[in-house]
């Protein structure tokens, strides 16, 4: 396997790994901190408005919302305009993770930086971007 694909997998996994344990100390699971991020972004938003944002489908969104709204933290409501539509909005639970969320996110993400410098952090960050958008982009 070329070097930063074997790379990239090992530290994928390992991040995707400390990330889940950091949002399941508040009850929830890795992609459920993302949909509730959406939201607390803009709330009342539609699935496939979510959807697109977070870069998964639709039907993605609507089972974690599912789950979401199962656990007290978003309900649905039906478009006032459009009521082919419905929107989810936050209840006062899932709007209180904001803060504790963002924090864990804050952590690790101060966690797995702590020994680059300042500049090794803005180039991996740089470099990242450039790698993202060469995938949107195909070939």
């Amino acid at each position: 396997m070329p070097e930063f694909l074997e790379l990239h997998s090992k530290t994928s996994k390992v991040l995707r790994a400390a990330a889940d344990a950091a949002v399941q100390r508040h009850g929830l699971r890795l992609g459920q901190d993302h949909l509730l991020a959406a939201l607390w972004a803009e709330d009342g938003r539609t699935p496939g408005e979510i959807a697109a944002a977070v870069n998964v489908t639709t039907p993605a969104v609507t089972k974690l919302a599912t789950r979401l709204a199962e656990a007290g933290l978003l309900e649905r409501r039906p478009d006032p305009r459009d009521n082919r539509l419905v929107r989810l909005w936050l209840t006062p639970a899932g709007r209180a993770l904001q803060v504790p969320i963002e924090a864990e996110r804050q952590q690790l993400e101060d966690r797995i930086t702590a020994t680059l410098t300042k500049t090794e952090r803005a180039h991996l960050l740089k470099a990242l971007g450039k790698i993202h958008q060469a995938l949107v982009d195909g070939p």
